[in-house]
């Protein structure tokens, strides 16, 4: 989701006509840029679980993050042309559908199979090459970025404030990935959830080229997302069972 929700937000920013009050409003923007990226957070974690290694989960993220701070300011110098450009909106919202239902459609065969669930036998984890993941990771924050740089040009003009945007952004992102990379070995919906989301996101942007006219509340999102997020949290996965060394206290 992205800050254009908040309209209390525009106004602050809008209405800042020096930049000591501007500067006064980016712990506020650290904390937005947090809590909104979440969609986008959960989906580069679920990415990243392609590999195994969580070092090497964690070089992937790093890369690729540092691929889509490039990615984001370039978006943001070219945003008066890139905005009206709409074939690539239109791919970044069919390639976030095509990501949604592959992943959907992935874990749905898996459902019989055997095995206790977690990082090792998710669907598409036989991925180990480290490439593959950082390019999908960079291409799908691209992808969820256009919305947000289109929020935040629409916020301030002023280029500086929105490359800081953009920065904060991909480091909220840094630390909430490497969050949800945990919670997704806890949670048995939250991976899911994370991927309804993405799906949520490409249909919002497919709907915006072909529907220019419907207005979606941006309440009615917030709340669809707060849902699938509260399903995502709603159930851990149960412990697994000690082996026998562990059961027996280590042995004889």
């Amino acid at each position: 989701m992205e800050a254009e929700s908040l309209p209390s937000l525009t106004t602050l920013v809008q209405g800042a006509d020096q930049w000591g009050e501007v500067l006064l409003l980016l712990p506020l923007l650290v904390a937005l840029e947090a809590v909104l990226s979440a969609d986008n957070a959960i989906a580069l974690a679920a990415i990243s679980r392609r590999l195994h290694d969580p070092v090497r989960q964690s070089q992937a993220l790093n890369l690729a993050l540092g691929l889509a701070l490039v990615l984001r300011l370039g978006l943001i110098l070219a945003a008066r042309w890139v905005l009206r450009f709409w074939p690539l909106q239109l791919l970044a919202a069919l390639y976030l559908l095509w990501l949604c239902g592959s992943q959907l459609l992935a874990r749905q065969s898996q459902d019989g199979s055997c095995g206790t669930p977690g990082a090792a036998d998710s669907p598409g984890l036989q991925t180990t090459t480290l490439l593959p993941v950082v390019l999908t990771l960079g291409l799908t924050d691209l992808a969820f970025s256009l919305d947000s740089v289109a929020a935040a040009v629409a916020v301030t003009d002023r280029l500086p404030l929105v490359m800081a945007g953009g920065v904060i952004g991909v480091l909220a992102l840094r630390l909430t990935a490497g969050l949800f990379i945990r919670w997704l070995d806890v949670f048995v919906h939250l991976e899911t959830a994370g991927y309804l989301a993405v799906g949520l996101v490409g249909l919002r942007l497919l709907l915006r080229l072909l529907l220019p006219n419907l207005d979606v509340p941006e309440w009615l999102m917030l709340i669809v997302v707060a849902a699938l997020f509260a399903w995502g949290f709603s159930r851990q996965r149960s412990t697994p069972e000690l082996g026998p060394e562990a059961a027996g206290g280590g042995g004889g």
